[in-house]
């Protein structure tokens, strides 16, 4: 009796460890994302195109194909390939960053934009396993507190790229800016001033405009103020950080420092706390044609609001550069039971017009696609 005892233990043992390492020995690879609780319009899809992207944020198409993502927490940088299977091989070619949140491609180079620099990577799609030693190309500031930055190339061939305001809210010179410079670091000039944490920007593929989200202050209330889509319409315009938020929410603290008439109204204020991060216009044509020119954004949710909101991607209908609605597109990362499943980030999209979502919270890469009719 002992021995069989002894033997249904070993056999027990045998088979936890079977389940935690694999038949590999090597640990077990996470499930999928639950996605059968995703909301999307009728005749769309939604499926994992890429795990095992831990804290996947930002992201940036190379010319070869390669899917570059930055993080912020993780401290990494990764490319994503397609195997002929359909597969997708995710590397690693750069760590130990400080907070690489935005990444930028272009002339076959990555920019990485951590807090206190901007580094870039050259020919980095031939050399994904041996990445060359990054160069410095500019210096910003240090303080981690809206640190984290965002990175895109306009189409004037400049690199945009935001300074937030190192604090909930306060007045600091050279702060609360977006800011451009020349592909090599030079010619550095202040595009937008006013704006709080922008963590996502884009340009309208028509006007060639900026459009950026702004996320607002904290501390006034569950539903006060919106976080905000803007558009840049002259450079140099002030969008009201820290003396006004929203249209017309004057500071406590800060309102006597300017007036929300003199400052640029949002396009269209989004839903409070809900940290509007990456944007993009659909410019593409797989969607149904009602959804052509709508800017769709990447809701990253709450952290500071007694029930949470945000968690989802949205969509803002425009007539021209005036925004005529603002609707949930895909929802569902926020469960019925108040637990979270997701964190949209940042979007992108493919050259067959369907849409890369990342999702720091569950590691991936999602895509949408219009599969049929309405």
């Amino acid at each position: 009796m002992a021995s069989l005892k002894t033997s249904t233990l070993r056999a027990s043992l045998i088979c936890a460890l079977v389940a935690v390492l694999g038949v590999s020995g090597m640990p077990a690879r996470a499930a999928s994302p639950d996605l059968s609780g995703i909301r999307l319009p009728a005749g769309f899809s939604i499926e994992t195109w890429a795990e095992g992207v831990t804290n996947a944020r930002s992201l940036a198409l190379g010319d070869g194909g390669t899917l570059f993502v930055g993080t912020r927490s993780a401290g990494k940088v990764y490319a994503v390939r397609s195997r002929a299977d359909g597969s997708r091989e995710v590397l690693t070619i750069a760590s130990g960053l400080n907070m690489p949140n935005g990444i930028a491609f272009r002339d076959g180079a990555l920019y990485v934009a951590e807090v206190q620099r901007i580094l870039r990577y050259d020919a980095i799609e031939s050399r994904l396993a041996a990445p060359p030693p990054p160069v410095v190309i500019a210096e910003l500031p240090a303080e981690r507190h809206h640190g984290w930055r965002y990175l895109g190339f306009g189409p004037d061939g400049k690199l945009y790229v935001p300074v937030g305001a190192p604090c909930n809210v306060c007045d600091r010179d050279g702060f609360a800016v977006i800011i451009r410079m020349n592909p090599d670091g030079s010619g550095r000039e202040t595009v937008a001033r006013g704006v709080r944490n922008s963590v996502g920007f884009t340009w309208h593929p028509v006007t060639r405009q900026l459009w950026f989200t702004d996320n607002g202050r904290d501390m006034l209330g569950d539903d006060v103020p919106p976080c905000e889509l803007n558009r840049v319409s002259r450079e140099g315009q002030h969008f009201g950080f820290p003396f006004c938020h929203g249209a017309d929410v004057v500071d406590p603290e800060f309102g006597a420092l300017g007036q929300c008439a003199a400052a640029v109204a949002p396009v269209q204020s989004l839903g409070a706390h809900v940290a509007p991060l990456g944007l993009k216009f659909y410019s593409a044509r797989q969607f149904p044609a009602e959804y052509r020119g709508s800017v769709f954004i990447a809701e990253h949710g709450s952290w500071n609001r007694s029930e949470k909101s945000g968690y989802r991607i949205t969509r803002v209908k425009l007539d021209g550069d005036r925004a005529i609605g603002y609707e949930d597109f895909a929802t569902g990362w926020l469960r019925p039971d108040g637990k979270v499943a997701g964190r949209p980030v940042d979007l992108l999209l493919l050259a067959d017009g369907s849409m890369l979502v990342s999702d720091d919270l569950a590691g991936v890469i999602y895509r949408i696609a219009h599969t049929g009719r309405r």
